[in-house]
């Protein structure tokens, strides 16, 4: 078995975090987090691990996607098939990419054919923040939430009367970029537009071959580009007898170029629609409706001929009981119904079903004791039922440390293509099953925040492709262990930010006698997880100017479950500057991957050398 190689990054690590004990932070108010237990909470009072990502952040690192937003995070792995606007995949705690549940102004969003969601179309200037929760969630949401949950949020207004802002920039690899939007806040009611634009030229996406990569018959060294246009919208408005509601509405709309022998280019369009009813009957009694439908188009041609389509459309409703019982005890009850709908020139077997599910869950203080409690059943027209549970436990050591343990099950149901595409399918596929471990330890002091997290996740059922039958069956199964260090602190001025993640997910599958090939590769790495990530962030503000750099260090990965092709380690970095002109305008400069690092989260395809980005930016 191919072990973890940790020393390295764990005594870069240590030293950095150990240099900066004696320094003193400034401790800035914690965010209201909903995603951890479906209820408001702050992330002090979370007993799971969540990292909030906040509209600031984004501004203040610049980054322009989602897989530069992730790269780094505690816990989360990305892997990218050449460059903007190519298929993006997020894994969480070494599980699969189709193991995190996905949702948008809190309805639940992906493609019900391929499980995943397309990270890479949802443009980053429609955001206004990002909760992760790392662990499994399915006794609260039902099927995909075995690694986490990642929910996005459109921006929303806020403050006192009518806000505009407005950006503008270009870069390398021919890229332009704007954005601009509208927003207002007053006591009783808000609302916000915001509409965005990119283009980009790109640059190759693969060097694969006929029998690897992006399997072309010929080399195609062209450039791959990308063009995207989104706008969302959000309205909320409180009637005097407490009476909230808010709609919200998002469509993002890409074309992007590859290589291929089959496609080369794809149409998507991501579109999500969904509102919310807040009430308390009575003052112990809470109400939310959530209602919601989200869609996944993508066309695909061979450059001007039209090869396929493959349509989802998800609907989804909520209703969740919050009973405060006294103020120790909070009990919620839910009710969530979903259907999915494929449209496809593929003549899939099947093309809608639905799933039922409902679940409970105790939040409780006895003494000094903190506890979260939840049960979830859940029946689906084609698998039947599914129950899964959790439970999580917080005890403080001292004022400012406390102690953490999570349990929790979770399941992920087959998607379409692997119950139904036609000539490759299994309609007798189980749900792939898991349990999840956890110890943790949070504090802070006057010199900054720490957490640290143990972790082991057992996956069963993993659904694999039989060679021999040329359709996926249950087969495999998965241990993944693994840690998550966090530190942030400020030194003379800087605001520091680091997070090391060292992961062994090892793949366990079963021996069968009867069956030579079985438990071939047992004891491998699972393909495409860095066993080590370490990500440090520092900035620091001199009078107008703001100053930033970020280093990204990842371990070596595998690309296939034989283990035979290994992608290699690699050091990114980054620089960044900002000069504040005054209260509205900014302009803001970044260069990536400064030393021209070549390196891959996919065998044979491509990711991006030195560049830089520019953008001018009006706030109110």
């Amino acid at each position: 078995m191919q072990k973890c190689r940790f020393p390295a990054l764990t005594v870069l690590w240590l030293g950095i975090t150990t240099s900066v004990f004696a320094a003193n932070a400034d401790h800035q108010e914690k965010p209201v987090i909903v995603t951890a237990t479906r209820t408001a909470q702050t992330v002090d009072a979370a007993l799971a691990s969540v990292t909030v990502i906040t509209r600031k952040d984004i501004e203040r690192q610049q980054v322009r996607s989602i897989q530069d937003l992730f790269r780094g995070v505690p816990g989360i792995n990305v892997v990218n098939q050449g460059g903007a606007g190519k298929a993006t995949f997020v894994q969480m705690r070494g599980t699969e990419s189709d193991h995190v549940l996905v949702m948008i102004d809190n309805i639940k969003v992906g493609s019900a054919t391929s499980g995943t969601t397309a990270f890479e179309n949802i443009p980053i200037e429609q955001i206004e923040r990002i909760e992760i929760v790392r662990g499994p969630r399915s006794s609260l949401y039902g099927s995909e939430a075995i690694g986490g949950v990642i929910h996005i949020f459109t921006r929303k207004g806020d403050g006192a009367g009518l806000k505009q802002n407005f950006g503008f920039g270009g870069g390398s690899f021919g890229t332009l970029e704007g954005s601009t939007g509208l927003s207002y806040g007053g006591k009783q009611g808000w609302f916000n537009m915001t509409a965005s634009g990119i283009g980009t030229q790109g640059f190759n996406a693969c060097n694969g071959s006929s029998s690897a990569g992006c399997f072309i018959n010929e080399p195609q060294p062209d450039r791959d580009g990308y063009r995207n246009v989104a706008g969302s919208a959000r309205a909320g408005y409180r009637f005097q007898n407490g009476l909230e509601i808010d709609g919200s509405f998002m469509q993002s709309a890409g074309k992007s170029q590859f290589d291929g022998s089959f496609a080369n280019k794809a149409v998507l369009m991501q579109q999500v629609l969904g509102g919310t009813a807040r009430y308390s009957p009575l003052d112990f009694w809470r109400i939310n409706l959530i209602g919601g439908r989200s869609r996944e188009d993508s066309d695909n041609f061979l450059g001007t001929v039209f090869q396929d389509r493959f349509n989802t459309i998800r609907d989804t409703i909520s209703v969740l009981n919050d009973f405060t019982l006294n103020p120790n005890h909070l009990l919620t009850i839910g009710m969530d119904y979903q259907k999915d709908h494929v449209r496809s020139t593929q003549d899939f077997t099947v093309h809608s079903r639905n799933n039922w599910g409902v679940f409970a869950q105790h939040q409780a203080t006895i003494a000094k004791h903190d506890f979260q409690l939840s049960l979830r059943h859940d029946d689906n027209q084609q698998y039947g039922s599914r129950v899964t549970g959790g439970a999580g436990w917080g005890y403080p050591l001292t004022e400012n440390t406390r102690l953490l343990f999570n349990f929790g099950s979770a399941f992920k149901a087959p998607t379409f293509n692997e119950l139904y595409y036609p000539f490759s399918s299994n309609p007798n596929l189980r749900p792939e099953d898991s349990r999840s471990y956890e110890f943790g330890i949070r504090g802070k002091t006057n010199w900054g925040n720490w957490s640290l997290n143990l972790f082991e996740t057992h996956i069963k059922h993993l659904i694999a492709f039989d060679a021999e039958t040329f359709a996926p069956v249950n087969v495999d199964k998965a241990r993944i262990r693994g840690f998550e260090g966090i530190f942030s602190t400020q030194i003379k001025g800087w605001q520091f930010n680091t997070n090391l993640t060292l992961l062994n997910p090892e793949d366990r599958s079963s021996i069968n006698p009867e069956n030579p090939l079985s438990g071939l590769n047992r004891g491998n790495i699972l393909p495409r997880r860095a066993e080590q990530s370490f990500r440090l962030d520092a900035d620091r503000q001199f009078g107008q100017y703001t100053m930033g750099a970020m280093l990204l260090v990842e371990g070596q990965r595998y690309d296939n479950l034989a283990n035979t092709r290994k992608l290699d380690s690699y050091v990114k970095f980054d620089l960044r500057a900002e000069y504040i002109f005054n209260r509205h305008w900014r302009l803001q400069g970044r260069i990536e991957n400064i030393f021209n690092e070549r390196y891959e989260t996919a065998a044979f395809y491509n990711q991006p050398g030195r560049n830089f980005f520019a953008m001018v930016r009006y706030q109110p």
